[in-house]
């Protein structure tokens, strides 16, 4: 239950799509940035799921995952010594590519405020250890904790975002996979002139071996962004793009299908869960659960990873892995099949009540 990896497998309309390229001979460089089918495809699921429009040309480019998207994004904005805020828990791979450009990541513990971060908490970091801050990031819906921003929030986040005159970066990867009353918002609603978002295929539609993400954001910095893009991978696979094209134009409903799968396997875990005793704030989005370890064990989740991984043979992730907040908690993801699910609690169960 470690990985975030779907074990759904590519709709075949997608698969049929990068088969017909193939066979068109289409194995020439693409546009730096993208194809221009796949840049209009994008800025019109943009406009019909957010209510942004993106110009393809000058505010889109398409880049080797979300991941890609992300080093992209942070060798463009951020220089040695900057800083950029990282409400967390978070995806780790954040603080390592941040470093890497030799700016410091300024870790905001979410936790007791449900893993949120709130516009006060926010100003108050801004006007002490986070001053002179150049970014923050933020990922919604969360991982590891599925947890996502209600729209006033988003709203309110904004309003401190412009006025301290910070750009944001939006992680938008789950966008499509939220649950119950929850709805997904951008930051880019209320903020385009400020907000750099970021997504791919690979979650929504299965394609995480495919490797295609975007980044849509104003001209001004786009133009920068796809400098960097082009530097450093020259451009994305022809077939893959033309997948993708066939994912956003006739593939509306894969992501339905896909959320009714993994809602049901999130009642399903969570319930089981939280009968054993497990504490955790009620995921709303992605596939993961944030879930609160045994007394026993303390903070220590790093030790129950392990002995649970060495008695009962199932694979967690440590919370504190995940950066401050999240000490004492493990991320489990529900994005394996529902046989490994069910066997998987089963496991757990026993291991917790032999304690």
């Amino acid at each position: 239950l470690t990985i975030g990896e779907p074990d759904l497998a590519t709709p075949d309309h997608i698969k049929k799509a990068a088969i017909r390229d193939i066979n068109d001979d289409d194995s020439h460089y693409a546009p730096q940035a993208g194809k221009p089918q796949l840049l209009k495809a994008i800025s019109c699921y943009l406009d019909r799921s957010i209510g942004v429009h993106y110009d393809p040309k000058y505010e889109i480019c398409v880049t080797v995952g979300a991941t890609g998207a992300l080093n992209d994004v942070f060798m463009t904005l951020l220089n040695p010594g900057d800083k950029i805020i990282v409400p967390t828990p978070v995806w780790a791979l954040y603080f390592q590519l941040i470093k890497m450009t030799g700016a410091t990541p300024i870790q905001l513990d979410t936790k007791k405020d449900g893993f949120i971060l709130t516009p006060e908490h926010l100003r108050h970091v801004l006007n002490g250890r986070g001053k002179g801050a150049k970014a923050i990031i933020l990922t919604d819906p969360s991982n590891p904790t599925g947890r996502v921003y209600a729209k006033e929030t988003l709203q309110q986040l904004a309003e401190v975002i412009k006025e301290y005159k910070i750009y944001s970066i939006t992680d938008e990867i789950y966008a499509e996979l939220v649950y119950g009353n929850a709805e997904h918002h951008s930051l880019s609603e209320y903020i385009p002139d400020r907000n750099i978002l970021i997504s791919g295929l690979s979650k929504a539609y299965a394609m995480t071996g495919w490797r295609l993400g975007y980044i849509a954001a104003p001209k001004q910095i786009m133009q920068s962004i796809q400098k960097v893009n082009a530097f450093l991978v020259t451009s994305v696979t022809d077939n893959v793009q033309m997948a993708a094209v066939e994912a956003l134009n006739n593939g509306q409903s894969d992501p339905a299908e896909a959320r009714a799968i993994y809602e049901k396997r999130l009642q399903f875990m969570q319930t089981g869960l939280e009968k054993l005793g497990f504490e955790m704030a009620t995921p709303q989005g992605a596939f993961y659960i944030f879930a609160k370890i045994p007394e026993k064990y303390g903070i220590d989740d790093e030790q129950f990873a392990f002995e649970l991984a060495q008695k009962a043979k199932v694979g967690v992730t440590p919370g504190r892995y995940f950066g401050k907040g999240g000490e004492g908690y493990v991320r489990l993801s529900y994005a394996s099949s529902t046989e490994q699910l069910h066997e998987s609690l089963k496991r757990i169960t026993d291991f917790v009540n032999d304690l």
